[in-house]
């Protein structure tokens, strides 16, 4: 870390030394700040909601939005303690109830694939390593964030206690070096982000909407043979959080394409469905749609356009059409 990453890494290490009630009376006016006064992006969840629960009431969807923001705000003050949680503390409120399934898979010689969501405290599940067997290499996969001293910060935070994060555009490379090494791994990857245009492979049902998803995971897993399991959180109650993980496939070559996919996004909703507050409906995970998919799509190349406006494209479209018609 470079000077300024050291100086906010030690504010926040000094932050998180505070016991947990007390980050919870932090997270309390939080939410009355964030939710209350500021509003921050009520507009964007009210309209997530609002679409993925059409049947359910203004009354219903309003309950659930307050759920939320306390759980994003908890969510804030339980990442901050998660610099300095003890190894004990940690298991003591994540527990993984059939880590087992881990073990035989390892055992067997075979790595794993582990689907997760925004769902829950999802940093919180970087101390898988403390419930996975010695010889595998626990990790995760991410995004590098915008402001680089809060990246390298809280690389640093996921990665105390032992799980390594490797870069998105590194995935490959660093899993053929562990299967060349005869190491096996354990790597999550949260899979329910929204893809690039030119990354956009597939689309399914989500949430009652038509969803563009990521399949670069189902891919790896096809390629490198690895077993493919769903970790399904739970939030028992205020600072305690329960993994069960779900096999989806230990032959991933051999299901249909993308059918490992579907079943992720299945098993995704689901978890939704049973307790909606605790999914991160304040990103915008339905800004691209198929049909300006089908404006930027070149279906003679099959090259994506990811830099004209909506007009431009609608415009070039209709030049298409005309000069179709003329001929």
């Amino acid at each position: 870390m470079n000077k300024r990453a050291k100086l906010l890494y030690g504010l926040v290490y000094l932050l998180s030394l505070l016991p947990l009630w007390v980050h919870y009376l932090c997270s309390d006016v939080m939410y009355l700040l964030v939710y209350k006064v500021l509003g921050y992006r009520v507009k964007v969840v009210r309209q997530n909601l609002s679409r993925s629960f059409p049947e359910q009431t203004e009354k219903e969807r309003r309950q659930t939005e307050r759920l939320f923001y306390k759980w994003l705000c908890d969510y804030a003050v339980e990442t901050i303690k998660l610099t300095s949680i003890s190894r004990k503390q940690i298991r003591k409120r994540l527990k993984f109830v059939n880590a087992e399934v881990i073990n035989e898979i390892v055992k067997d010689g075979q790595s794993c694939a582990v689907y997760l969501g925004h769902y829950c405290n999802w940093e919180w599940v970087t101390s898988l390593p403390l419930w996975a067997p010695e010889e595998a290499q626990c990790g995760q996969i991410y995004h590098a964030m915008e402001n680089g001293i809060v990246d390298q910060v809280l690389l640093h935070v996921r990665q105390r206690l032992g799980a390594i994060s490797i870069p998105m555009a590194e995935t490959l490379r660093q899993l053929l070096k562990f299967k060349s090494e005869n190491k096996p791994v354990v790597i999550g990857y949260i899979a329910d982000q929204v893809p690039f245009w030119n990354n956009i492979h597939h689309w399914c049902q989500f949430l009652n909407q038509d969803t563009p998803v990521l399949t670069g995971t189902e891919r790896l897993a096809r390629k490198l043979n690895h077993a493919v399991l769903y970790m399904d959180l739970s939030r028992p109650k205020r600072g305690y959080y329960e993994v069960e993980l779900k096999l989806i496939t230990r032959t991933p070559q051999q299901m249909e394409e993308y059918a490992i996919t579907d079943a992720y996004f299945q098993m995704l909703e689901q978890t939704i469905n049973r307790e909606p507050q605790y999914w991160l409906w304040s990103h915008k995970r339905w800004k691209r749609t198929r049909e300006e998919f089908n404006l930027r799509l070149d279906p003679e190349t099959g090259k994506v356009d990811i830099i004209s406006s909506v007009e431009e494209l609608k415009e070039k479209r209709r030049r298409q059409q005309s000069t179709t018609e003329q001929s």
